[in-house]
Parts: C-alpha cells; sequence; structure tokens
C-alpha cells in the first residue's frame, strides 16, 4: 500500500510530460522523479528506518512515468477509429 503514491504519481507526471517540450521532457522528468520520489519516502514514513527506500521510490516514480507517457501517446496517436479511405468510383 506504501507504493501507491509512487506509481500513481508516476502515471500523473507521465501523461504531464506529453505537454512539456521535448527538449526540456527528460530533464523535468528527472526532477519530478527525485522530488516525488523523496515525498513518498518522507509520507510512508520509510525514511525513519533508513533513506535507503529512496533508492526503490525515485525509480519507482521514474518507471512510473516512463510507463505513462508512453500511454499517454498512445491514447492520443490513436485519435480514433480509422476508416478506409473512400474509394472513388467513376
Amino acid at each position: 500500500m506504501n507504493e501507491l503514491f509512487p506509481i500513481l504519481s508516476g502515471l500523473l507526471v507521465g501523461s504531464v510530460l506529453t505537454l512539456v517540450r521535448p527538449q526540456t521532457r527528460l530533464l523535468v522528468g528527472v526532477i519530478a522523479s527525485v522530488l516525488l520520489g523523496t515525498t513518498a519516502t518522507v509520507i510512508s514514513g520509510e525514511y525513519m528506518i533508513g533513506w535507503e527506500f529512496l533508492l526503490i521510490d525515485i525509480p519507482l516514480v521514474a518507471i512510473s512515468s516512463a510507463v505513462g507517457l508512453a500511454m499517454a501517446r498512445a491514447v492520443r496517436g490513436r485519435g480514433g477509429p480509422r476508416l478506409p479511405s473512400p474509394r472513388r468510383f467513376h
């Protein structure tokens, strides 16, 4: 249950990354992954056990954001059903 926040926040970041310019997309994704991974570690209280939980939460946010970006691009790329072009008969 503690991993729900990093996964959902990563998916959200990934879907928002489609709005960011491609030149800065990687930088924004890395910064967001570090910030949200650290936030997830603090919110869950895992930091009291050890900060090594950052090594789990940050990559979890990053992987989830990559999946969210791929899903958003796939949905956006579809655009609706593709119908065959009408053929004109003369």
